[in-house]
């Protein structure tokens, strides 16, 4: 989706001279991967070239996604031309100072942060939850409330009992535990806290702490989410932020079709033929080279699957007879197959086998 991706950044640099902007955040999962594309690395040079070309200052911290190392490479050569990044926590929240006509206003980026990292950095403080954590971490910072303070922190955050609108892979984070929730209330002080982590921008509990969400629909899961961008105006001390939320408009929309295979197949059928294509059959029997030829109507296809009951009674007993005459090298290679169009990589094998190992289902 790299033409998809330059297309909204070409978007973001034309914002920053119509809203005049006045510094950009980005709040984590800065890539898929921890190991990413060639291409997807030159892209991010290619926009940050653009906006230290026009002096736009941009804070930048990591997130899961993102290997820490790499992102921090560079950090402090980058600074120098008001690209300030934090991509490892190293017992300190760094801090930059913007002036706007108002004075000073402090930017806190913290990267993601395991509770361990944080337990390392100050055994004697308490680091028994992870909000507890994240909290210990606020505190050693020396974060002078008095003045105007933005945050920036790549967390799960609820308000109360309500959890944010997840969709996809965050969802399966929360499931199998490995996202510690964080009260939002811990932000209140901050004039403004920018989360990352969540696809769908949303507010949680207040306004003024915010997931800006990704930039692009990623997975089913997103295809009815409204993207936007997320302009944050700071005014005097205790007055609050003013925000404003700009749709973007995508190169190719995502879109999932549902119906029997000749009807999505009929050439007066076919509306969108670029667009991002997720195909639900109803057919009852399954379509030989299904996925072959809808592709070559639609170019973008993202994914086929059947919707009956015959098609849900074949994925119970495949499953089935997987969990007892398959081992589990074969089990996961078939389910990235069948979820993603492809094997698992090495990084994601490495995690799978040591997963496995932990709860038993491996030596």
């Amino acid at each position: 989706m790299l033409d998809d991706q330059k297309y909204i950044l070409s978007q973001v640099i034309d914002l920053i001279d119509e809203e005049k902007i006045d510094a950009v955040m980005m709040a984590g999962d800065i890539y898929d991967r921890k190991v990413p594309s060639e291409e997807a690395v030159a892209l991010l040079d290619d926009f940050l070239s653009k906006l230290a070309a026009k002096k736009i200052p941009v804070l930048m911290i990591s997130g899961n996604h993102d290997s820490d190392e790499r992102l921090n490479f560079g950090s402090r050569i980058f600074s120098k031309n008001g690209i300030y990044v934090a991509g490892k926590y190293n017992g300190q929240i760094n801090k930059v100072t913007i002036e706007d006509k108002y004075g000073p206003v402090n930017f806190y980026l913290m990267p993601f942060t395991e509770r361990n990292q944080v337990e390392y950095y100050f055994p004697d403080d308490d680091t028994s939850t992870y909000e507890a954590a994240v909290n210990t971490a606020l505190s050693h910072t020396g974060i002078d409330y008095s003045e105007r303070n933005i945050l920036l922190a790549h967390l799960f955050a609820i308000s109360g009992t309500s959890e944010p609108e997840l969709s996809g892979s965050e969802t399966s984070a929360k499931n199998v535990g490995t996202i510690d929730k964080v009260s939002s209330g811990l932000f209140s002080e901050f004039e403004y806290t920018a989360l990352g982590h969540i696809h769908r921008p949303q507010k949680v509990g207040s306004e003024n702490v915010r997931y800006g969400g990704s930039l692009l629909k990623y997975s089913l899961n997103e295809i009815n989410q409204s993207k936007a961008f997320t302009i944050v105006t700071i005014n005097e001390k205790g007055t609050g932020p003013d925000i404003t939320l700009i749709p973007i408009k995508p190169l190719h929309e995502m879109r999932e079709l549902k119906g029997n295979f000749d009807e999505l197949m009929k050439p007066e059928n076919i509306e969108f033929p670029d667009d991002y294509i997720f195909m639900t059959l109803k057919d009852k029997t399954p379509i030989a080279d299904a996925y072959a030829i809808a592709e070559s109507r639609y170019k973008n296809l993202m994914g086929l699957r059947y919707d009956n009951s015959e098609s849900k009674l074949a994925d119970t007993e495949e499953i089935n007879e997987g969990e007892s005459g398959r081992d589990f090298s074969e089990m996961m290679a078939d389910f990235y197959k069948k979820i993603l169009g492809r094997e698992p990589e090495d990084d994601e094998w490495k995690i799978l086998n040591e997963v496995a190992k932990e709860a038993g289902v491996t030596e």
